[in-house]
């Protein structure tokens, strides 16, 4: 594994992580869930290694190894976390590969990472995309005791936790590193809505910059995922409108698994799911 900074083209610095193998047959693009630091996919890309791809992962801005010395203050729009991070990621792998005629570039995106490849200005770099949880947000899809969570997280605790600190202190709720205050304050915008930030009137351009991507994708949503159920991944999944979409629903026990939920895809325990994913890929 090799750790790199990429400057975004706002000049911002990112950190990336590469795991790369000696003739590799293709390359994996890796974009993590919000608030979940790259290192956390280190398994998922060690087993993409072992498969034959090499496998890029980032932290976006704000985030992990790509975060300020503090948050309180620091700016950062959601989008860019794609339009200009994950962008910057793909060009630089395109750019890598760009002397191997065969080598083709595929995309993992874990709940916010398949929201992201839609809003990517260099989508026809992407051959192919498999996504795991992801979903509109909106806690209308979830089930009722979630739902009663969701509300009192979005309502309650978080205003408290921003309004103390400064931003989104996600760290100490357990939840996973902590968020930008302009993160939280879209995420919690967004998630109000049914069908996500395309039912924003400030986002109408955005279903248009979606109909750009026409490679395939599989969309798979555990059924224990609370955060991204089968009915949140078809609300979020109908504005890929050009794309080929295989909607997959998980079962855990069929993969020998006690339970998957919206984080659990890339733990180690949950291995048994990704050689489908390689499989996907090398058939394309």
């Amino acid at each position: 594994m090799i750790k790199k900074t990429l400057l975004t083209h706002d000049k911002t610095p990112i950190s990336i992580r590469e795991y790369k193998i000696e003739e590799p047959k293709a390359s994996i693009i890796l974009a993590g869930a919000t608030g979940v630091p790259m290192h956390f996919y280190r398994h998922f890309s060690i087993a993409a290694n072992e498969q034959g791809f090499n496998c890029y992962c980032l932290d976006y801005r704000g985030i992990g190894e790509s975060a300020p010395k503090t948050l309180k203050g620091f700016e950062v729009d959601y989008l860019d976390w794609a339009k200009q991070d994950l962008a910057a990621l793909v060009e630089y792998v395109s750019n890598e590969v760009s002397g191997q005629k065969t080598h083709d570039i595929f995309y993992v995106g874990h709940s916010y990472g398949g929201h992201a490849l839609g809003l990517l200005p260099n989508t026809e770099k992407i051959k192919a995309a498999y996504f795991l949880g992801t979903g509109a947000g909106w806690s209308g899809y979830m089930p009722f005791v979630e739902r009663l969570k969701v509300e009192i997280l979005w309502k309650v605790l978080a205003p408290i936790l921003v309004g103390t600190v400064g931003y989104m202190a996600w760290s100490k709720l357990g939840m996973g590193a902590d968020l930008p205050k302009g993160v939280y304050q879209q995420w919690k915008c967004w998630c109000q809505y049914p069908r996500y930030f395309f039912d924003d009137p400030q986002c109408s351009d955005l279903e248009a910059l979606f109909s750009l991507y026409k490679g395939p994708i599989v969309a798979a949503n555990a059924l224990d995922d609370l955060w991204a159920q089968p009915s949140s991944r078809q609300a979020f999944m109908s504005a890929y409108q050009n794309a080929n979409v295989t909607s997959v629903d998980l079962s855990p026990n069929e993969y020998g698994l006690k339970d998957i939920g919206h984080i659990g895809y890339f733990s180690p325990k949950a291995e048994s799911l990704w050689p489908t994913i390689f499989t996907f890929f090398d058939a394309h």
